[in-house]
């Protein structure tokens, strides 16, 4: 579907994407990763058409489309929401306008005239036209998509200037899905998202018809969606035939073979070395020693990746607080008129690691800011325990940093005491090397910023930590490397954000904003969600008995019920009964397939492999071929069980009603 074909592009000395090749199936499912800066979201504009790279071409089919979300920067002003989402259809609304004016002129045209029947000829195509479109399903397909990002029925008639930014997003977001293009181009699609509309996003890119390729710091999003992994790293694009668990597995793998590749390459170059230096005057052994160097000078040298920097810290040892260490009472807080807290009570004990979720709105970075004496509030009462000190980090606070201080400066504005004398070495920990801490804020990449940002944080002591999405911009070595300082830290710890796989290892509680209320769960966030589905299956179930209590068919004989028992089986079998087979077919090819890529991928991962040019070239076309009719079949088995489970929970309902 799409192709880039040795694309090679510098920004000045530094060369981002070298000689980087690679192809897009029509239904590939492709994570793109790498640290902070290796390119992804220049690769992704290079694939829309925005940046031309300085060599290499992208070659696309002529009825390939492709759309883009980027991080940030979305503004859309002047007409509602739900205008402002239905103008992707303009086809549509068009043939719709089409119709009304054509309905319009036939009311005013005699019957049984050649003009009547021009019109209703006209009248006819333009029906077909809106059905082939799909057209008449539009407004509920808008109404789909923005339901499930969140928005309110209430919402459609807003206009999109009342919007805060992250609504702004999900706004081009449900934009962009329903445009539906060959391929979808999403640059961290979790940022703006809470985890309802997370996990609806989720359910929705798995039967999306097109390509997608993401770029991602949420691992579990990344392992759920993807089924190739792009990796970014020194220039080099690495492709992976799996998610992100699968690829850095491989990467581990691969890293071995190649340094233990380099290690007998290095001891045939020193044993070479050492023939030519001990013969090289001896004339019985000149041709021999120009013979070995020659060999050398010919030598493909194998070459290690460089090991990419990562933040290594800890935070200051917690000072002894009380038992309780946090306490809110009757809180009260309104924006003009909205009200965000009526009477929230809230606990932190010590020891307490609290995750805070729930969707965008609820208030639940304002909690945050309450409870670090950030935020002021109409009523109620903050009451900090024995000797807590706080630490608070919001996304905003990398915004406000000083443009003016360079990035030592603005450390050194808030350090005391010793540390003044390592805060070289603490920034080099959260790689500001060299000249780097001589960088103005206002040159700072957004990464960069957070970095700082948190590196200020680090530099008070606290036994309680309050964090506000501290993951948004940061790779995932940074985040792993936090999450791992967190675990150690010994105070009260809470966080709000929507990654499950930054939060799973770290907090024992959750707690949840609803319609106004809060509920606390004990466990891991993954322990919330599961907790969350029993609760939506119950109440699936209770909706299905009380519907069956009010069913026509509730007090019919027992003979009756049993015969149209019978009848939905008989029925459920034949419709179902092929699509069974069908996907046993193809989930056999699937098996077969994935043992021939799984052996391709052993060859791959020989050192020996590379040895041969034409070995390789032979090698990487049969794996392309394997992977991509794999692709296929995936697709194919998709299709197939999404009909089969519906059809099955068609029967289901049926059977319930009975």
């Amino acid at each position: 579907m799409i192709a880039a074909v040795n694309i090679t592009l510098q920004f000045g000395e530094r060369c981002l994407l070298d000689d980087v090749t690679f192809h897009i199936g029509p239904h590939d499912r492709i994570g793109l990763v790498g640290s902070n800066g290796a390119g992804k979201s220049t690769l992704l504009r290079i694939l829309l058409g925005e940046n031309t790279p300085d060599t290499g071409v992208i070659t696309r089919a002529k009825y390939v489309t492709v759309g883009y979300l980027p991080q940030e920067g979305t503004s859309l002003t002047g007409r509602t929401l739900y205008a402002e989402v239905e103008s992707v259809f303009a086809d549509i609304i068009q043939t719709q306008r089409d119709l009304t004016a054509v309905h319009e002129a036939m009311a005013k045209e005699p019957p049984d005239t050649d003009a009547a029947r021009e019109l209703l000829e006209i009248y006819g195509e333009l029906q077909h036209k809106l059905e082939a479109s799909d057209g008449f399903r539009m407004q509920s397909a808008i109404e789909k998509v923005l339901t499930g990002l969140g928005f309110a029925s209430s919402d459609l008639d807003r206009m999109t200037d009342e919007f805060s930014g992250g609504w702004q997003m999900r706004i081009a977001l449900a934009k962009l899905l329903l445009q539906q293009p060959s391929l979808l181009l999403r640059d961290e699609p979790t940022n703006h998202l809470d985890l309802d509309s997370l996990e609806w996003l989720e359910e929705y890119l798995q039967t999306y018809e097109g390509a997608v390729m993401l770029v991602s710091h949420d691992r579990r999003f990344l392992d759920t969606m993807t089924k190739r992994t792009f990796e970014l790293t020194g220039g080099e694009l690495i492709e992976y035939a799996g998610n992100y668990t699968f690829s850095m597995k491989a990467r581990d793998e691969r890293r071995l073979h190649l340094e233990a590749a380099w290690r007998n390459q290095q001891q045939q170059i020193k044993q070479t070395e050492r023939f030519i230096e001990r013969f090289r005057y001896k004339a019985t052994k000149a041709r021999q020693v120009q013979s070995r160097i020659k060999a050398l000078e010919k030598i493909e040298r194998v070459e290690l990746e460089d090991e990419e920097n990562e933040i290594r810290f800890s935070f200051p040892p917690a000072p002894s607080s009380g038992q309780v260490v946090m306490t809110l009472r009757k809180i009260v807080k309104h924006y003009d008129d909205l009200e965000v807290f009526n009477g929230v009570d809230f606990e932190v004990d010590r020891g307490d690691r609290i995750a805070v979720v729930g969707v965008n709105g609820a208030g639940k970075s304002t909690l945050a800011r309450i409870i670090a004496g950030v935020e002021p509030y109409d009523s109620g009462e903050r009451l900090p325990g024995h000797n807590v000190a706080v630490s608070y980090f919001a996304q905003h606070q990398a915004e406000e940093l000083d443009p003016s201080f360079d990035v030592l400066q603005t450390v050194e504005a808030v350090a005391t005491g010793d540390i003044r004398t390592r805060l070289r070495s603490l920034l080099g920990s959260f790689l500001f090397t060299g000249d780097d801490v001589f960088k103005k804020v206002s040159v700072l990449s957004g990464g960069e910023k957070s970095r700082l940002a948190l590196a200020k944080m680090l530099l008070v002591p606290s036994n309680l930590i309050v964090l506000d999405e501290p993951t948004n911009h940061l790779d995932m070595r940074s985040k792993a490397v936090l999450q791992e300082a967190l675990a150690e830290f010994e105070g009260s710890l809470i966080v709000v954000s929507h990654d499950r796989d930054f939060l799973d290892p770290l907090v024992t509680k959750v707690v949840e904003f609803r319609s106004g209320s809060i509920r606390t769960f004990l466990g891991s966030v993954s322990d919330y969600l599961a907790a969350r589905h029993r609760e939506a299956v119950a109440a699936a179930s209770s909706s299905a008995t009380s519907q069956q209590l009010q069913s026509p068919t509730a007090g019919v004989s027992d003979r009756e019920r049993k015969r149209r028992e019978a009848e939905i089986r008989q029925e459920r079998y034949k419709k179902v009964s092929p699509l069974q087979k069908k996907l046993d077919v193809v989930e056999r090819a699937i098996a077969v397939l994935e043992a021939e890529k799984a052996s391709l991928e052993e060859i791959m991962a020989d050192p020996e492999l590379y040895k041969g040019p034409e070995k390789i070239r032979d090698v990487n076309a049969a794996y392309k071929t394997v992977s991509d009719r794999l692709q296929d079949r995936y697709h194919e088995w998709g299709k197939v069980s999404e009909e089969l489970e519906r059809l099955m929970a068609q029967y289901d309902a049926e059977m319930a009603r009975i």
